[in-house]
């Protein structure tokens, strides 16, 4: 945590062994942040910035209430012609193509991009972003798992420029580090290299999964989803959290909190009743860890949404998923997993 600056890494701590009243206190918080909710301006301690675009928060470790530092989200503006910064850092970071067209420069390679599309900034790339057309705005929703870099101590970041720093040899090829054959993988994601799917979560468009492996990132799946007029998603359960764009539609998001009994084992219990989260085009929805939900159209047009998980907890033995009511456009088909 930097004093007076962003939070980068949120402390957690306690005089007791237990953390039911700091869990409590993140369950109290709200789960919705409003379409132009502004929780940072990037006018402290960041680095991507220019003239020509803007950058605002929706998501992060630095806000209070304090809900996650799992996922970070925010939003990048690159005005008419403009760019933003090129820059550094060691955390992956995707970029869903909410409006316009562009292309990103990253190590030197070029990478066009259009609504749609997943812009991947893989781990340790010096990056820009630039928007391609003369007379429209791109707009990009950013979703990142910054901090489990920085728990892990890889913080190495910053604008790009000359080498200063003295006592050191010359330069060399900082990629031997990454894993062999990275380079080959997407960096772009297009919409048409996806499909949409019936799971039993309903209708989804997976964009990046661990089942993906032609995808260029190890941090966030990403996928979106259509809930028709008068339907809902799957009432499910899986331990990640989750962050939720709105494309578009209305809705309400419906939170069973779950609770541990430490017993001689693990137990859980579900609440009796949900708390229920209204939302509507342009919000960002938070879901918290170990929560059951399920999502309804309250509205008279599909509802769609991006959603983003930090792959992490799949990769800690947290990759099973809990269906207790499949959604209605599954029922007698075939099963097929959604990608969790």
């Amino acid at each position: 945590m930097a004093e007076n600056g962003r939070v980068f890494v949120r402390g957690i701590s306690s005089e007791h062994f237990g953390l039911r009243e700091f869990r409590q206190q993140q369950r109290a918080a709200p789960r919705v942040r409003t379409a132009g909710t502004v929780v940072d301006d990037e006018s402290v301690g960041h680095s991507g910035g220019s003239e020509h675009s803007d950058e605002w928060w929706a998501l992060g470790p630095g806000d209070e209430s304090f809900l996650t530092q799992n996922l970070q989200v925010h939003f990048e503006e690159l005005l008419p012609g403009g760019s933003n910064g090129g820059h550094a850092h060691q955390n992956e970071a995707t970029f869903y193509i909410l409006e316009g067209e562009g292309y990103d420069v990253h190590d030197g390679e070029r990478y066009d991009w259009e609504q749609d599309d997943l812009v991947i900034v893989n781990t340790d790339s010096v990056h820009r972003h630039f928007n391609r057309s003369a007379t429209k705005r791109a707009l990009a929703l950013a979703i990142k798992a910054k901090s489990s870099w920085m728990f892990l101590g890889l913080i190495q970041q910053g604008n790009s420029g000359p080498f200063s720093a003295k006592g050191y040899g010359p330069r060399e090829d900082w990629s031997a580090l990454l894993t062999p054959g990275g380079e080959r993988k997407k960096t772009v994601v297009r919409k048409s290299d996806t499909s949409w799917e019936t799971t039993r979560d309903g209708r989804v468009r997976i964009i990046t999964s661990p089942e993906r492996t032609d995808a260029r990132t190890n941090s966030i799946d990403v996928y979106q989803q259509e809930i028709p007029v008068g339907s809902r998603s799957a009432k499910h359960w899986h331990m990640a959290d989750e962050v939720l764009y709105v494309n578009s539609g209305t809705g309400a998001s419906l939170h069973w909190d779950v609770e541990a009994e430490f017993a001689e084992r693990y137990y859980a219990h579900v609440a009796e009743e949900p708390t229920r989260w209204e939302f509507g085009a342009g919000d960002v929805l938070y879901i918290p860890q170990n929560t059951v939900h399920q999502h309804v159209n309250t509205g008279t047009a599909p509802l769609v949404f991006v959603s983003g998980q930090n792959r992490l907890f799949k990769y800690l033995g947290y990759d099973a998923v809990k269906y207790v009511l499949d959604a209605p456009e599954f029922s007698g088909r075939t099963a097929v997993a959604a990608a969790r």
